[in-house]
C-alpha cells in the first residue's frame, strides 16, 4: 500500500519526502499492521478508523476525513478509510494544501481551525465530493491527483486481502490476524514488566511569542503496564501548538515501544499496555474549534521529549534530539511546497548521536534538490551539516542541518519550528545541542512567522544539534 501511494502520488511531498503512511484494521477496528512510515501519523489511525465505523460504512465505499477532533492530526494529513474482506484499509498522506488562509494550510499565526484550511467530518467519498473538496484547495489538480494515489493503495489493499482469504481461507486470516495482535501485546508487556516499577515527573516548554507553554507528565510503571498523566499541562491557548488527544496518545505510543521492544510487529496490541490520561481543554487535549496545525508536528515532539524524560529517571534513555521537525512551506496562487528538515539526535550511552535525521515523530525523507527545482520556483543554495552543532560528551551529539532555499518568484513563507530559544539537553553531564536559527537574506527570523519573501530572497534554516551523552 505504501509503494503504491508513493510512487503513484502527484506532490513532492508525498512522492519524493513519503510524508504519508498506511495500515490494516481489523473488522473490530483494531489496527493489525502498519508500514513503516510516520509515527504521528500511526498511533492515531485507530481514531480515525472509530469516527468512520461510527457511520456504518460498507464494502465498495471509500470515506475520508482530516478533522482533528475525530481521529485526524492535522488539517493537511487527509485520511481515506475503506472495507476490506476482513476489516478496513487505511491511508493517510500530508496534502501540499488543503486550503485555508496561507498557501501550505501551515500558518505560523493562526487561531481557529478553519483559518488553517477545510475541515471534513468522516464523510463517504464520491466523485461529487472529491470534486467539491478540490475546488476549495490550490492546485486542485495536485490534490486530486494525490488522493486517486490514495484510493489506489486502498484498491490494492482490497484485492491483496481479498486474495489473500481465497488463499488462506478467511477464517485462517481472521485468526493470524488477532494472533499478531496479541503477540504484540504479549511482547511489549514482558518488556514492560523487565522495567522498575514506580512514578516519575517531568516538564518541558514550548515557544511561542507571548511567552512559554509547559507540558507536564507523570509516567507510571505498574507491572506490565505504563500510565502517562499531563495533569498540570498548561490550558489550550490561542495560537496553533494544540494537540487532539490521538495526537499526544501517538507521542506517548511511541516512547513506549522505543524503551520496550522497537522492533516488535507493529500492531495496535503494542499500544494495549499503555494509558493515556490528560485533562480536557488542555494543550495536549484541546477542544474544538483551537487550532492545531504545530500541535501535530511541533508539541507531538515536546510531548515526546517530556515523556522521554520522566522515564528516563529510572531507565536509560538518549540525550534529547533536536525536538523540532523545522516545518517551511512556501506557496503562492500557482504553487504550494511544504518540507521538514533533520537536525541531530542525541547521543547515549554507548554511541553518538547520528547527524542530520529526523528525529521522533516525523520520519519524511529529504526532497532532492533536483526534483525541487524541477517542480517548484525554488533554488537549493546549500544543503549541509552543521558542524559542530552537536553536544559534547563522552558520545557527542548529532550535528543539525543548514538548508538555504532561494524564492525566484514573490510567494508567502510560512516556518514553524521549535528549540530556538532553549537548546536540546544533554544527559549524564553532556553538553546541550546548539539551538536552531530562522534566517531571511542574514536577518534572523521567529521560531514561528508567516511572511512575504521576494524573488532572490534566501531562505536560512540552520536546524538544531542533538545533546551529548556523559561528561566529556
Amino acid at each position: 500500500m505504501g509503494a503504491v501511494l508513493v510512487r503513484s502520488a502527484f506532490s513532492a511531498n508525498i512522492k519524493e519526502r513519503r510524508d504519508c503512511s498506511t495500515a490494516l484494521f481489523d473488522a473490530g477496528g483494531r489496527m493489525i499492521a502498519q508500514a513503516e512510515h510516520i509515527p504521528v501519523h500511526l498511533g492515531a489511525m485507530p481514531d480515525a478508523v472509530a469516527a468512520v465505523r461510527r457511520h456504518d460504512p460498507q464494502p465498495g465505499e471509500s470515506w475520508i476525513l482530516n478533522d482533528p477532533y475525530a481521529g485526524g492530526t492535522h488539517l493537511p494529513d487527509v485520511t481515506l478509510v475503506s472495507r476490506t474482506a476482513v476489516g478496513f484499509a487505511v491511508t493517510r498522506a500530508h496534502h501540499a494544501d488543503v486550503g485555508g488562509r496561507e498557501p501550505g494550510s501551515m500558518p505560523a499565526d493562526s487561531r481557529s481551525l478553519e483559518e488553517e484550511g477545510v475541515v471534513i467530518p468522516p464523510t463517504r467519498l464520491t466523485d461529487d465530493v472529491l470534486a467539491t473538496l478540490v475546488a476549495q484547495m490550490r492546485n486542485p489538480e495536485e490534490r486530486r491527483g494525490d488522493l486517486r494515489a490514495q484510493l489506489a493503495a486502498h484498491r490494492l489493499a482490497e484485492r491483496r486481502v481479498g486474495e489473500l482469504c481465497e488463499r488462506r481461507r478467511r477464517d485462517a486470516v481472521v485468526a493470524a490476524m488477532d494472533e499478531l495482535y496479541t503477540y504484540s501485546e504479549r511482547a511489549v508487556r514482558a518488556a514492560i514488566s523487565k522495567l522498575p516499577n514506580g512514578c516519575w515527573a517531568a516538564a518541558d516548554v514550548l515557544e511561542t511569542p507571548n511567552g512559554p507553554l509547559t507540558i507536564r507528565a507523570l509516567a507510571t510503571i505498574a507491572d506490565d503496564e505504563i500510565e502517562i498523566d499531563f495533569a498540570g499541562t498548561d490550558p489550550q491557548h490561542d495560537g496553533n501548538l494544540n494537540c487532539p488527544l490521538s495526537v499526544t496518545r501517538s507521542a506517548c505510543f511511541f516512547v513506549v515501544r522505543c524503551v520496550t521492544d522497537p522492533d516488535v510487529p507493529a500492531s495496535g496490541g503494542a499500544f494495549a499496555p499503555v494509558t493515556v490520561r490528560a485533562p480536557e481543554g488542555s494543550l495536549v487535549n484541546a477542544r474544538p474549534p483551537a487550532a492545531v496545525a504545530a500541535g501535530n508536528v511541533e508539541t507531538s515532539c515536546r510531548i515526546v521529549d517530556v515523556v522521554f524524560a520522566a522515564l528516563g529517571q529510572a531507565i536509560d534513555v538518549p540525550a534529547q534530539g533536536q525536538g523540532t521537525m523545522n516545518n517551511v512551506t512556501f506557496g503562492n496562487d500557482r504553487f504550494t511546497y511544504y518540507e521538514t528538515i533533520g537536525g541531530g539526535q542525541g547521543a547515549c550511552r554507548d554511541a553518538d548521536g547520528p547527524s542530520g535525521v529526523h528525529v521522533t515523530m516525523s520520519n519524511t525523507l529529504s526532497t532532492p534538490a533536483e526534483a525541487l527545482e524541477l517542480a517548484y520556483p525554488l533554488r537549493v543554495r546549500r544543503h549541509a551539516l552543521r558542524l559542530g552543532s552537536g553536544g559534547d560528551g563522552v558520545h557527542r551529539g548529532g550535528d543539525g542541518v543548514v538548508r538555504e532555499l532561494e524564492a525566484l518568484e514573490p510567494c508567502r513563507l510560512s516556518i514553524v519550528s521549535e528549540r530556538r530559544a532553549r537548546a536540546p539537553s544533554g544527559a549524564k553531564g553532556g553538553a546541550d545541542g546548539a539551538p536552531g536559527r530562522n534566517l531571511l537574506n542574514g536577518r534572523e527570523l521567529p521560531a514561528k512567522v508567516t511572511v512575504d519573501v521576494s524573488a532572490g530572497d534566501v531562505i536560512a534554516i540552520e536546524t538544531p544539534g542533538g545533546g551529548g551523552f556523559g561528561a566529556a
